[in-house]
């Protein structure tokens, strides 16, 4: 196996036959690690998947053992974006050393993320040049919707999870989101789990799962 730009949990299926790929990005001061329990339901339903879980490219500003995609500390939207974009790039690289190395193409993957990982997978998959098999993300948002809208370059299928007790990443901003994607004619599908907080619940992870096995096996 090739060294990767990203340090990254793997879980291979049983029988080692690769078919498509699930690449989970964690949330903000978290690790591929963390992030990598998901497959242990997931694998069940998903056959012959490849679960890739990386590490973010920064260490956490407020949890240094843990990583980050990009700076939540600050307030200065700029530097936010500025960060998000550099962000991207990083985990476009890794993409395609993943399909590179495994043989697979965009449509044979899904990308999924939690809270700040959401936020990269949605921007990572509209603006790639080749649709993805699907995006997943819970409790996230869009970073930037008026750089994102000028961005856009495919519309892969979306599926948002959030909890209406999220008070990190509030309900507001899942249907923020919600109406841009629906103005931008991206196929979305959105769902509030009722009395979960700023987590993945089992309801939530059950249904991600069903959602990729009808978008990933075709």
């Amino acid at each position: 196996m090739i060294k990767f730009s990203l340090n990254s949990t793997f879980i291979k299926p049983e029988n080692n036959e690769i078919k498509n790929a699930v690449i989970l990005l964690h949330g903000y001061g978290g690790d591929g690690k963390d992030i990598s329990v998901l497959s242990n339901n997931w694998k069940r339903k998903l056959s012959n998947t490849l679960f890739v879980c990386p590490d973010g490219h920064e260490t956490c500003n407020v949890n240094p053992i843990g990583f980050q995609w990009f700076d939540f500390s600050t307030e200065d939207k700029d530097l936010i974006l500025k960060k998000s974009l550099e962000a991207e790039d990083k985990i476009k690289i890794y993409v395609e050393e993943i399909k590179k190395e495994f043989s697979l193409k965009s449509s044979q993957i899904c990308l999924s993320g939690f809270s700040q990982g959401c936020m990269m997978s949605i921007n990572v998959g509209l603006t790639s040049e080749e649709p993805y098999g699907c995006i997943v993300g819970f409790s996230g948002k869009i970073i930037d919707k008026e750089n994102l809208s000028k961005r856009i370059k495919s519309k892969t299928k979306i599926l948002l999870l959030h909890g209406s007790l999220d008070n990190i990443v509030t309900p507001n901003n899942f249907l923020e989101a919600k109406d841009f994607l629906i103005r931008e004619k991206i196929p979305t599908e959105t769902i509030m789990i009722e009395n979960s907080d700023h987590t993945i619940s089992t309801k939530a992870s059950n249904i991600a799962s069903d959602f990729i096995k009808q978008n990933l096996y075709k």
